[in-house]
């Protein structure tokens, strides 16, 4: 029997704060510490990179050594302090030229990546996010309210990540620390700010590099809100500071995505209580209200910037329930409004978000009305909303197996497959007769990335990776997305094994989202789908999205997504859901089970 190969090593990160445009003295120590200790796989800078002197022809700083060819950098280096007098010019010729690589930063000359605005990529296996510029009142240098929305959405998307980069602390970092033997600079409260405090608290990361504060600070590692690892927070301090802080340091962390279940929740002896446990509520850039524990309705409505900027009263809004099924389990404790007329609207296919909003983002393009005018010439040209009787999965419907049901919420429900392919095989499912998770409302959308969360979550709680997928056919009658668990040491051989058996069928998947931005991939997706042809896609446990649009004459196995994961995980005698059928009984106990397991992550309770 062949040895198993040894685990790769893990990736080895130089740190380093602000630079000050001293790069000279910067890669020298660079250099050296990879002669002595290395090799380093990559060096990412947080604080202000550039010259804090004029902008005049030949100012003080190294930079255009390096962006004119003079000099090398010697391993590949990210920053994230875009601002200083010198950096517009500097950044605006290179801006100019930019050589691509988006998400993993802009490659100004070999080596030197500019990681602008906000936005995640992988590094060497890490899942790396980042925020460049400082807060401000907007302009060059400064973050913008887009970027910061952009983390905020990112922190809805399921998996762990490992390093978030930042330029100013965040405010309340030492709280619940030990600050007695800290540099007086830590407690200055110049260099913090309260946004970054927020989103940290949001995208929980392994590790939260800063730089600005002069001084360096390696934090006791804290103990996340909802989330099983602990975080650990580094400040930096500036190249060639006079008082000896130390301003470059070295780790090398396991990539989340390879670890197992027992390291991601191991919690060092000296941790402590998460520092934003009750973050404050004045700050410049709002987020909109967490779900409080009794209001179960809000989770429907958590994350959605834009409106809470416009000041929508929560009293106003329709309670999608109510207005898609003419019912709502909440009945007098809901706390959205049940109007009966926007139900007669609903059902003559009137837009939900123009009947919510008095207005759709989606415009021309959406498929249901913008009108409440009994203009039948239009609707009659769009698809009717309906309640199949004879459908397994509309919930109002005698077929419906609703035994198998485990979580219900506004949009969508969710409830282990029938004849499953492992036993916690999961379905998240519409609410309404609808034949493609794509076409539902934009509402819906933030809900179902609420339960995919949920259910990584309490997959990885067991050890184990998700992926994700749903086949659109031109026939489907209602939409279902399949969530299969699948071991951690099998998610790296997802991607192979699809890639194979495209290959086998004679086809090639194309990647929706190379960065692994699985939001961005969903718009695409939602517009794709848009057209009449039929689809299959899957989402890969590090968050990419392959997608397959299938040709009107080609024979497209509808069990595809199924057939693929029983061989990655040797069930080839499950492939077929009717193999694989439980009594009655069996199907209830094992409800039970899950129901006992998903409930602290269950976002509609």
């Amino acid at each position: 029997m062949a040895a198993t190969p040894p685990a790769p090593a893990p990736p080895r990160i130089l740190l380093a704060g602000d630079a000050y445009g001293r790069l000279h003295q910067l890669f020298k120590r660079v250099k050296s510490v990879n002669q002595s200790t290395g090799p380093f796989h990559a060096l990412l800078c947080v604080g202000q990179f550039f010259s804090p002197e004029g902008d005049a022809e030949g100012a003080p700083g190294d930079v255009a050594d390096y962006l004119e060819g003079r000099a090398a950098v010697p391993i590949p280096t990210y920053f994230t302090g875009d601002y200083g007098p010198t950096a517009p010019r500097l950044l605006s010729k290179a801006a100019a030229g930019a050589r691509g690589f988006a998400p993993g930063g802009i490659e100004i000359c070999p080596n030197l990546f500019w990681l602008r605005g906000s936005n995640r990529f992988t590094l060497h296996g890490l899942s790396v996010v980042y925020l460049s510029g400082k807060k401000g009142p907007g302009g060059p240098g400064c973050y913008s309210q887009d970027d910061v929305d952009a983390l905020r959405a990112l922190a809805e998307e399921p998996g762990i990540v490992d390093l978030f980069l930042t330029n100013e602390w965040p405010t309340g970092v030492v709280n619940g620390a030990d600050t007695s033997n800290v540099p007086n600079q830590v407690l200055d409260p110049h260099g913090y700010d309260p946004v970054v405090a927020e989103l940290v608290a949001e995208i929980k990361p392994r590790y939260h590099i800063a730089g600005t504060k002069g001084v360096f600070y390696s934090r006791e590692p804290y103990i996340n809100d909802s989330a099983a690892h602990v975080t650990r927070f580094i400040g930096l301090a500036n190249v060639g500071n006079k008082e000896k802080q130390k301003f470059i340091h070295a780790i090398s962390p396991t990539p989340a995505s390879t670890m197992s279940s027992a390291d991601i929740h191991a919690k060092p002896p000296n941790s402590t209580l998460s520092p934003y446990a009750a973050p404050a509520q004045s700050v410049p850039i709002e987020e909109a209200p967490k779900r409080p524990a009794d209001n179960t309705d809000a989770q429907y409505w958590r994350y959605d910037v834009k409106r809470q900027r416009q000041g929508e009263a929560e009293g106003g809004r329709l309670c999608f329930k109510f207005t898609s099924s003419g019912s709502c389990p909440r009945g007098s404790k809901c706390n959205f409004r049940h109007d009966e007329q926007a139900v007669e609207h609903y059902q003559r296919n009137v837009c939900f978000d123009f009947l919510n909003k008095g207005k759709c983002e989606r415009g021309p393009e959406c498929k249901f009305a913008h009108s409440l005018s009994g203009d039948t010439s239009i609707r009659d040209s769009r698809p009717r909303r309906r309640v199949e009787s004879s459908c397994w999965f509309c919930l109002s419907s005698p077929d419906v197996e609703s035994h198998l049901v485990i979580s219900i919420g506004e949009a969508y429900y969710c409830a282990l497959a029938k004849g499953p392919l492992v036993p916690n095989h999961v379905l998240m499912i519409p609410v309404e007769h609808c034949p493609s998770t794509l076409m539902m409302p934009s509402e819906a959308e933030v809900e179902l990335g609420r339960y995919k969360n949920a259910l990584v979550k309490y997959f990885e709680k067991q050890g184990k990776t998700t992926v994700f997928f749903e086949w659109v056919s031109q026939n489907s009658r209602h939409a279902n997305l399949q969530a299969v668990p699948v071991p951690f040491p099998k998610a790296d051989a997802v991607n192979m094994i699809f890639h194979l058996a495209a290959k086998k069928l004679g086809f090639e998947f194309s990647v929706v989202n190379p960065d692994g931005g699985v939001k961005v991939a969903r718009e695409s997706l939602i517009s794709q789908s848009e057209s009449k042809s039929s689809l299959f896609y899957v989402e890969l446990p590090e968050g990419k999205i392959l997608l397959h649009n299938i040709d009107s004459n080609e024979k497209f196995p509808a069990q595809f997504g199924r057939e693929v994961l029983a061989g990655l995980l040797s069930m080839a005698d499950r492939a077929d859901w009717r193999n694989c059928k439980l009594s009655k009984e069996e199907e209830i106990q094992m409800v039970d089970d899950f129901k006992q397991g998903f409930c602290e992550f269950d976002p509609a309770e």
